[in-house]
């Protein structure tokens, strides 16, 4: 069996508009994401580095080239028999899995970007991924500084920790000196940790007045890392993400444990498959399995 998987924050990039324009869904997508979000996410996607990594910006910009890498793969004949996102790629997913439809999931991406930005000031709050640290340890050691959790469980490998920048700072600069692997990332908030609570209750709202269809394929969602099909627990579960840690490893062993063998990600960069791929994983880029710019040919 095969899953779909997305990424998340921190896989944009300055010129990924030029790069996914090559493929035959784009021009489609983009114009439905420029009129939904009422500016050019595309200009933006082009742009100014530090702009595009804005989460406001960040967020719809990986949603749109991760909707059309998806778009492509089904183009090509490639169908999942599961979904995940990671964290913003949960939204991709349930676009893919067609719960809500590609509009409402970028305007809902777009307002989780704003919404997060209101929670904590842009530049306040920051992660950092820890590799070749067990579990056990990074939890222990978050407790020593303020405000600061672990967000995500990638991999075997990989933790990310997130919270106050300064905290963050001081994890890094201590950890270095133990000689722990740690990297900060390129966003701009404290991710999935309680400093996000207000996000969390303003996605609440938002989501209250959007009907969730039952999904075409099975969701292995990030909060519980579990497949989830019955709507209204999908929309619950999508919402403790936001303040909540990603079990994203959990997510990846229950579906191995459904019976998926094949894992291919559907987004910018190459993030999930290289994980995947350490964890000796069959992995594969969307970009390597589909033909850019044929649809057009073939139809």
């Amino acid at each position: 069996m095969r899953a779909v998987v997305f990424p998340g924050q921190g896989s944009q990039y300055s010129g990924m508009a030029s790069e996914f324009s090559n493929y035959a869904s784009w021009e489609h997508y983009a114009k439905l994401a420029n009129e939904t979000l009422g500016f050019d996410i595309v200009e933006i996607m082009d742009g100014n580095e530090e702009i595009l990594t804005l989460t406001e910006n960040a967020q719809p910009a990986i949603y749109l080239a991760s909707y059309v890498a998806f778009a492509e793969l089904l183009a090509n004949g490639i169908k999942p028999d599961y979904v995940a996102g990671h964290s913003l790629g949960e939204y991709v997913a349930l676009a893919a899995a067609e719960v809500y439809d590609f509009e409402t999931g970028v305007y809902l991406v777009r307002k989780r970007g704003e919404y997060i930005s209101q929670a904590i000031e842009p530049g306040m709050g920051s992660m950092a991924a820890v590799i070749g640290v067990p579990a056990e340890v990074v939890e222990e050691l978050v407790k020593n500084y303020k405000d600061l959790y672990v967000a995500n469980y990638n991999s075997a490998e990989q933790l990310v920790v997130s919270g106050r920048t300064e905290s963050i700072k001081a994890f890094i600069a201590d950890g270095k000196e133990k000689g722990y692997r740690i990297l900060e990332l390129k966003v701009s908030g404290p991710f999935h940790t309680p400093l996000l609570d207000s996000a969390r209750e303003k996605m609440a709202n938002e989501l209250e007045h959007i009907k969730f269809r039952s999904p075409k394929m099975p969701i292995v969602m990030n909060s519980i890392g579990r497949e989830i099909t019955d709507p209204e627990q999908i929309k619950h579960y999508l919402l403790e993400q936001t303040s909540g840690p990603v079990y994203w490893k959990q997510s990846i062993e229950r579906m191995i444990l459904l019976g998926v063998t094949e894992f291919i990600e559907a987004g910018p960069k190459n993030v999930q498959t290289s994980l995947l791929k350490k964890a000796k994983l069959d992995a594969k880029h969307f970009s390597t399995v589909v033909a850019k710019g044929v649809l057009n040919e073939r139809t």
